[in-house]
């Protein structure tokens, strides 16, 4: 079973940054797809950005092109999310995605971690 863990939530301004980090453990953790999900209460999940097992490929929402950047380690275990210039309507819960296959835009990968808090206010 693989663990996945994202740290590098908090607090930040407008137009300010963040880095979100999320390591993959366990059985199983490596040569996965991987991606970014955020979450508001009462919405659903929406996609964010998406990398491949190997990094050599990645897809990211039109809201937030341009400004937020997915990465990870090669085929290592860990993934980023670079966030610069946010925005108030980037406030929500961040969830980290693992899959076996596909780096996807549906929510429909097969395990998460327990999400990160990103809020952005003045």
């Amino acid at each position: 079973q693989v663990q996945l863990e994202e740290s590098g939530g908090g607090s930040v301004q407008p137009g300010g940054s963040l880095r979100l980090s999320c390591t993959a453990s366990g059985r199983g953790y490596t040569g996965l797809a991987m991606g970014w999900f955020r979450q508001t209460p009462g919405k659903e999940r929406e996609f964010v950005a998406s990398i491949t097992w190997d990094g050599g490929s990645t897809r990211t929402a039109d809201s937030v092109k341009g400004r937020f950047t997915i990465s990870r380690e090669g085929t290592k275990n860990t993934m980023y999310l670079q966030m610069n210039n946010l925005k108030p309507e980037d406030t929500a819960v961040y969830y980290c995605a693992a899959d076996r296959i596909h780096a996807g835009t549906n929510a429909d990968y097969d395990f998460w971690g327990q999400g990160t808090q990103v809020t952005v206010s003045s």
